[in-house]
């Protein structure tokens, strides 16, 4: 392995975890001028604003024929928005969840992950329960019903988005920068975000073959860390600032937009298959969504820092198993 492709990897890790930052600030200028509460800003332009390192890795990945980066990106980002960032942010300070995040968004990201494991699983459930010799594809059909989905989801979402807006005046300040430095922001978090996706998805492939490590173990760990970056900043900085309900919004929502988009995209791109051990890395995600579910609905539905804990420590201690599993450890 040569020390050049951790440095590229290094590059295009940190690429991603700017252009992410650049991308929510510029996006997150134009939503204020429009008015809207901090949650709706979460749910919308902070978590598609940070979910475009995973579409720009997946999306290339796909392409050229590397559908277990794709499927170990995907899955392993939304195991770390579970596990590490809200774990982390909880550990901070204290999660309120409220509002439409209860009513809907909370139902449709586990309805998304209930659509992703079966759609996993669809060789063992059309075989009687037991899983045959050959891998599970996310095909392409599959991806066109993800984005019909996506797009249910997408016209609720901005439909709250409009009478939001419709309700409140413009929130816009004197200290806030003008209209069309916020697009160049946007422009430009776009285009370093690309070039971080390639950087890391060629760097990332490199390292594993020459570690003697499968494609989705890098994926799961590496490349999902890496590309979680610009949603783990957001979410740290939103309960610096107090705004949890921007944290958990940012976080539903990217998971809710990885599953349905990213995975819809990519998989029609080019079908993706459950590589080894990815039955396992569906249900551990269908658990802790359920967990995730658990905890905002109980108590004042706040996710206090116990919690917090517990959903970080099943994370971090799958993490170690799955890597360990890997290595003989």
């Amino acid at each position: 392995m040569a020390a050049s492709d951790l440095l590229w990897l290094g590059a295009g890790i940190l690429l991603l975890a700017f252009g992410g930052e650049v991308v929510v600030r510029g996006a997150s200028g134009l939503a204020r001028r429009l008015g809207v509460s901090p949650l709706m800003i979460g749910l919308t332009v902070v978590a598609f604003g940070t979910s475009a390192p995973e579409l720009a890795v997946n999306v290339i990945a796909a392409a050229r024929g590397q559908g277990a980066i794709a499927f170990g990106s995907i899955i392993g980002s939304n195991l770390a928005n579970i596990g590490l960032i809200v774990g982390c942010t909880a550990i901070l300070r204290p999660i309120v969840v409220k509002g439409v995040v209860i009513r809907r968004e909370l139902p449709m990201m586990l309805l998304a992950t209930a659509g992703a494991l079966a759609m996993g699983f669809d060789s063992a459930l059309s075989a009687g329960g037991s899983l045959p010799p050959f891998p599970d594809y996310y095909t392409r059909s599959d991806g066109i019903l993800l984005l019909m989905f996506f797009l249910v989801f997408g016209y609720y979402t901005l439909g709250d988005f409009a009478r939001a807006r419709s309700g409140t005046a413009s929130g816009a300040e004197d200290g806030d920068e003008p209209t069309w430095k916020s697009l160049g922001l946007t422009v430009l978090g776009l285009v370093l975000l690309t070039g971080g996706a390639e950087l890391t998805v060629e760097s990332a492939v490199h390292v594993a073959r020459a570690l003697g490590v499968s494609d989705d173990i890098i994926a799961l760990t590496l490349v999902a860390g890496g590309t979680s970056l610009p949603e783990f900043v957001a979410s740290m900085a939103a309960a610096l600032r107090g705004h949890t309900e921007l944290a958990i919004g940012n976080v539903v929502g990217s998971n809710i937009f990885n599953l349905l988009m990213v995975l819809g995209i990519t998989s029609i791109v080019r079908p993706i298959p459950v590589p080894p051990g990815g039955h396992i890395d569906l249900l551990v995600l269908a658990g802790l969504s359920l967990a995730l579910y658990a905890v905002s609905v109980s108590h004042r539905r706040e996710i206090v820092r116990t919690e917090a804990c517990v959903l970080l420590a099943a994370y971090l201690g799958y993490l170690g198993w799955r890597s360990g599993a890997v290595f003989g450890a």
